[in-house]
């Protein structure tokens, strides 16, 4: 088994260095995956430093759009799920963030506290009420 693994190693490294890079596919994925974890900790950052949800976002989805490696523009909704991605990969690495995701849907959009941050259990019928948005699905 580790023989096998060697020789692939060893013929990866052949093909990387007979055509000088590796494949532009790889390359774009690992650049969305690098624009991603930049994203999530942009906003990540700011809404745990007390930032409400509207400047989190546009800071965030400015670096997505701007260091995407995609012809068209990524969309607020592709951009909301990259960040979930990262986050949801790597929880460790953005820690306390998860309370923040759901606003990236729609959810609560207030700045965070240190009442709300300690005291999440407290949703009542009315919250949900007041964020569910009807237009969602009007396509």
């Amino acid at each position: 088994m580790a023989s096998l693994r060697s020789s692939l190693v060893l013929c990866t490294a052949a093909l990387i260095g007979a055509f000088g890079s590796v494949s532009p596919a790889l390359q774009a994925a690992e650049a969305a995956e690098a624009t991603e974890e930049k994203g999530a900790k942009i906003y990540c950052f700011m809404r745990s430093s007390g930032n409400d949800h509207k400047v989190s976002w546009n800071a965030a989805y400015a670096l997505i759009k701007r260091q995407g490696s995609s012809v068209f523009k990524t969309s607020p909704e592709h951009a909301s799920v990259m960040i979930t991605e990262a986050v949801v990969k790597d929880p460790g690495n953005f820690p306390d963030c998860g309370q923040f995701l759901g606003d990236l849907f729609g959810g609560n959009t207030q700045p965070a506290t240190a009442a709300t941050l300690g005291n999440s259990s407290s949703v009542t019928e009315s919250t949900i009420e007041s964020t569910h948005d009807t237009t969602r699905y009007s396509y």
